[in-house]
């Protein structure tokens, strides 16, 4: 039996660029057929329970992207086992990610931006700029997405 991958993407208050990533990568997995468990979170509890903000959400639904459903939760101790992959939208999340958990699951710890082909290493967070930067963040994602499909193909 064939294990289906399971991907975390992370930012810090799990309101603007993990859950766009979510979003995209999950319309782009279905879109391939592929089987793939996806989920976002961030590293503080700023936002539980909220929608993705409303931004971001504009954006990405003018280029046909789905925000249903998608609420902000905080990493669980537990997250670290259950995915295989954990993709960090910048460093300071890489870090918290890598001081959060044991070890052992840090080789699944990851830039997300690390699966693009861009000269960007980070996904820089939009939340106090303007409607370029929500733009910005959704080309980002959309590279590191096809980056990372192409990548699990492999495996």
């Amino acid at each position: 039996m064939q294990h289906t991958p399971a991907v975390l993407f992370v930012c810090l208050g799990n309101i603007c660029r993990s859950p766009t990533a979510e979003a995209v990568f999950r319309q782009k997995v279905q879109q391939r057929g592929l089987e793939v468990t996806i989920d976002s979170a961030g590293t503080h509890g700023y936002h539980i329970g909220s929608p993705p903000d409303k931004r971001s959400q504009a954006v990405a639904e003018l280029r046909g992207y789905d925000f249903s459903g998608l609420k902000c939760r905080k990493v669980q101790e537990d997250d670290f086992v259950r995915f295989d992959h954990i993709l960090a939208m910048d460093h300071s999340n890489l870090s918290n990610l890598k001081d959060m958990s044991d070890a052992k699951y840090h080789d699944r710890i990851k830039l997300f931006l690390d699966f693009a082909d861009d000269p960007h290493s980070e996904v820089p967070d939009p939340y106090y700029g303007g409607k370029r930067g929500f733009e910005l963040v959704l080309d980002l994602i959309e590279k590191a997405s096809d980056g990372l499909i192409e990548h699990l193909q492999k495996q």
